[in-house]
């Protein structure tokens, strides 16, 4: 099984990049968080893979961070959920986040994110809520809370192609300039479109 990619970045999109080592190259199915962490075309690029195997193909799952890849093979241990939907869900939700509304069962959260109903938010706390010890939680100081709109709007700003700590200064800056846009989710991202230009 193909467990680690390095190589040139041949070509990349939000769900999918072209890697090539030794003059192959590699199709490889990515989360919107990795597409923000890949180097421009033509560098070299380190990826953790995950080679999910059925009987009429091989696809290859990649991710810049362990914890993304951990994260996404303890989703795949969940009824219901199969590779393309654990990385919809990576794509929806930042890694640290996830976790934290798994441990602190907020099936609100997980509803959320495209794909997930209620039924499967419940399966998910229920199966993974004390099986996540090991994968750690971004400190608080990492950056203010900026709540469920906040959430949206920085996905949202990483899915039009803005780089993660960008996205999340621009919130954090536009809240603080306008605390009444915190909740709202349009109001939220037009003011942090304004501050990230």
């Amino acid at each position: 099984m193909i467990a680690h990619l390095r190589g040139r970045l041949f070509t990349k999109s939000p769900n999918q990049t072209i890697v090539e080592c030794g003059g192959v190259g590699y199709d490889v199915a990515i989360s919107v968080t990795t597409f923000s962490a890949l180097p421009s075309e033509g560098a070299e690029v380190s990826l953790h893979v995950f080679t999910h195997v059925r009987e009429d193909q091989i696809a290859l799952f990649g991710f810049a961070e362990l914890q993304e890849k951990r994260l996404f093979e303890r989703l795949l241990t969940i009824t219901g959920i199969g590779p393309k939907l654990a990385i919809t869900v990576l794509s929806g939700i930042a890694a640290e986040r996830l976790v934290t509304a798994i441990r602190g069962q907020d099936h609100a959260t997980l509803t959320r994110i495209p794909g997930i109903g209620k039924k499967t938010a419940e399966r998910v706390v229920l199966e993974l809520k004390d099986k996540l010890d090991d994968l750690a939680v971004a400190p608080a100081s990492a950056g203010r809370p900026i709540g469920a709109a906040g959430d949206d709007a920085l996905s949202a700003l990483v899915n039009l192609g803005y780089g993660r700590p960008a996205a999340q200064k621009a919130i954090e800056s536009a809240i603080e300039k306008h605390p009444e846009v915190a909740g709202d989710f349009e109001m939220l991202f037009r003011a942090a479109m304004a501050a990230i230009r």
